[in-house]
């Protein structure tokens, strides 16, 4: 199937090539367009129903007809001289909020698909501070606030507010919601550019320094853009279909995860293109581009399916981060697997020999150089080679004893939103910009008295975090009621989650009246739950997926013993990237814990990707096995030929990922997911698992009989006596160049 699709492309070059450009324009218009549409930025959306903020959040919905807004932002008025608010300047400010909420604000004009975010803000007071030093005020916006559009019109009405308060001697300040969110867009976007460049200056870099090729540099990066298109377009296209809102995060995940796997695989084809000219160089550019991806592609199907399973069990997640995260990423994947197996093989067909102009030297091949040095090393002295590496992920993996989780949401920019929340805090409670709620609901129908929730309203006041709580709102049919509570502490810390998941919740549950139930719901109540269910999770998918990638070795392998190596391999990288994470942030920068999403990205990205790099290695090991050589020389002779490729498309995959980095939000994510590339990379596929393979021979392909041996050769009959005068071929004992097919041929003739 692979040489039939590959065999098409090459042939019809051009059309594939074409028909992939139209795709990627059309597809990145759309998924450009319309991404903001599909992405839902409310955490508590993501929530299994059963939970206790779920069923709030619903009694809020469908009793009193309001959800829970993200872009709820908090408005700072107070005096420009910073004297106390007098009468005259509550009127003031009372005067101009109603003016700013029937002001319709108008947002700049959309492109094409886009959706026009103008509208007409509500504004409503809040409270005012007890030394009267500024008054606040609610500010609601609809949207998502991750949209470029909603953000320019958020703007826009922050510019003109400005404006309007100054003209009556007040200042005013902007926190909390999509304030909060812009704010920390702006403070992180000259960062994200440069990090950007210097990650596109990497891979640029490299290729050129691997290939001497400016071509090779660069084609890569246009194709990988272009797939990129189409693999946006299909995401958008399936969550419209399906209905399905995306989180945030997954664009920019998936643009990364793309860049990274998408330049793996253009490097390992262009790689073994480069060796398939160089041996063959009488063949033409089609046919040597068909030959390389049916080596391969393979290899790179396997692979590509490895990612593909470990991200589809996230299929099985209760918390609908995971769950809508899982089939993005695998649709993305299928994408570029596709393109694996078309365009790059096509692009390699039209461009031929070059792809690496102006560069000479690739026609002849080097027998020395570090790879060859690396595969004497390990092949020659593998005990050593396999125990140093054990003793480095060893040590790594100790630190992630005592590792804890930790679902803090603050950012760690200092911006005018965040002196804004702490000017409020000093005054007023913490949790005042971040109110949360306690919703009763009748549990037979009956009617609820205002008068029956005095009680819970006074143990609330008097619980461990809360430091205030307003007068209970009913529904129209007084069925359900509301109390309106503020916290003592900042919402997003993990305090705060342990205030509202302990005292909180056990005394609304034991005060609410008789014949009601009580549910807690706001910021803190949110991810206390989502904590519940990530521990859930991470107990259920870990093993799937582990299981449904050793499935996938196993076929590609045909091997009981080799998948469980590569299994332990990756898994003992995993442990170490977590070690060191847990190193440097719990324990170096003395934070909470690590971010709660970390064991189950780290899993999934280290040990799908990494094993991305154990594949390639072992299926070329397996190739030179299957010549007459002994193991040894099969090792050696693979790292040879397989380390270039691996630790310049490792280099690219952990730089893609460490520019996740830049941004606080996916700072530990970028930093360990890249730092397991690595691992994997230089030290897993390139040391352990080949000391590991010279160590057990052919023994590795147990209980498959692992090809030929020194002193035999394969005949249709099976294997026979290889004649004497083989030994002492130059082939024979050293491998170079030659397949195993023409050195048959030679000894044929």
């Amino acid at each position: 199937m692979i040489r039939k699709l590959t065999s098409f492309s090459t042939r019809h070059r051009w059309l594939t090539v074409v028909v992939w450009t139209v795709l990627g324009a059309a597809l990145s218009f759309v998924g450009n367009s319309m991404m903001y549409d599909v992405t839902d930025s409310r955490a508590g959306d993501f929530l299994p129903k059963k939970y206790d903020s779920a069923v709030a959040l619903r009694i809020a919905e469908e009793d009193f007809g309001t959800e829970p807004d993200p872009n709820a932002l908090t408005v700072l008025v107070a005096r420009d001289d910073g004297g106390k608010l007098t009468p005259a300047d509550q009127r003031r400010i009372a005067g101009t909020a109603a003016d700013l909420g029937r002001e319709r604000v108008v947002a700049p004009k959309p492109e094409p698909l886009m959706k026009d975010h103008s509208q007409t803000p509500r504004v409503s007071p809040g409270a005012v501070a007890p030394d009267r030093s500024f008054r606040l005020l609610t500010v609601s916006l609809d949207g998502n606030p991750n949209d470029p559009g909603l953000q320019d019109v958020y703007k826009e009405f922050r510019d003109h507010a400005k404006d309007a308060f100054a003209d009556a001697d007040l200042r005013v300040g902007f926190t909390g919601g999509i304030a909060s969110t812009v704010d920390d867009a702006d403070a992180e976007e000259s960062t994200a550019k440069v990090v950007s460049n210097l990650t596109m200056g990497l891979i640029v870099l490299l290729n050129v320094l691997v290939f001497r090729s400016l071509a090779a540099a660069l084609v890569p990066l246009i194709a990988v853009a272009l797939i990129g298109g189409v693999a946006s377009g299909a995401v958008v296209g399936a969550a419209k279909l399906f209905d399905i809102g995306l989180d945030p995060s997954t664009p920019s995940l998936i643009g990364v995860v793309l860049l990274g796997i998408g330049i793996d695989y253009f490097l390992f084809l262009m790689f073994r293109f480069r060796e398939q000219l160089r041996n063959h160089p009488e063949q033409n550019a089609r046919t040597a581009a068909a030959e390389t991806t049916g080596r391969v592609g393979r290899a790179i199907t396997s692979a590509a399916l490895t990612i593909v399973a470990a991200f589809a069990t996230l299929g099985l997640a209760s918390f609908g981060q995971f769950r809508v995260l899982g089939p993005a990423i695998a649709i993305s994947v299928l994408v570029m697997l596709l393109a694996s197996l078309t365009l790059m093989p096509a692009l390699l067909a039209l461009l031929g020999r070059g792809m690496f102009w102006p560069a000479r030297a690739w026609k002849k091949e080097r027998t020395g150089g570090i790879a060859a040095r690396l595969g004497h090393a390990v092949s020659s002295r593998p005990l050593r080679c396999a125990l140093g590496s054990l003793v480095l992920l060893g040590a790594l993996g100790a630190g992630a004893v005592g590792i804890k989780m930790s679902y803090d949401q603050q950012g760690l920019h200092e911006t005018a939103a965040s002196r804004t929340a702490e000017q409020i805090s000093r005054s007023l409670p913490a949790g005042v910009s971040d109110p949360h709620s306690v919703y009763v609901r009748s549990s037979g129908g009956a009617p609820i008295e205002a008068s029956s929730l005095t009680g819970m309203t006074r143990s609330l006041a008097k619980a461990e975090g809360v430091g205030e709580v307003g007068k209970p709102v009913l529904n129209k049919d007084r069925t359900a009621a509301r109390v309106d509570l503020f916290l003592s502490v900042e919402s997003d810390t993990q305090q705060a989650r342990d205030l509202v998941s302990g005292p909180v919740r056990e005394t609304a549950a034991r005060t609410a009246p008789k014949g009601t139930d009580a549910y807690v719901t706001g910021t803190a109540a949110v991810f206390a739950d989502i904590s519940t269910a990530v521990e859930k999770d991470l107990r259920l998918v870990f093993p799937v997926a582990a299981l449904l990638i050793a499935v996938i070795l196993f076929l590609l392998l045909r091997s009981l013993l080799a998948p469980v190596v590569l299994m332990i391999a990756v898994g003992l990288g995993f442990v170490a990237t977590l070690g060191a994470s847990t190193l440097l942030f719990q324990h170096g920068l003395d934070r909470p814990g690590v971010s709660f999403t970390l064991p189950l990205v780290l899993f999934l990205f280290v040990v799908a990707l990494g094993t991305d790099y154990n594949i390639l290695i072992t299926d070329r090991i397996r190739e030179e096995m299957e010549k007459p050589v002994t193991a040894r020389t099969a090792v050696a002779e693979a790292v040879r030929h397989t380390a270039p490729a691996i630790a310049t498309a490792g280099i690219v995959l952990a730089g893609s990922f460490a520019s996740l980095a830049a941004s606080p939000a996916t700072q530990e994510i970028g930093f360990a997911t890249g730092l397991g590339i690595l691992l994997s990379s230089l030290v897993l596929s390139l040391v352990l698992v080949p000391a590991l393979a010279a160590v057990l021979g052919r023994g590795l392909w147990w209980p498959r009989r692992s090809g030929r041996t020194p002193g035999h050769h394969h005949t249709p009959d099976g294997p026979s006596p290889v004649p004497e005068q083989w030994h002492h071929h130059p082939y024979a004992a050293a491998p170079a160049h030659y397949d195993a097919d023409q050195r048959q041929a030679e000894w044929r003739a």
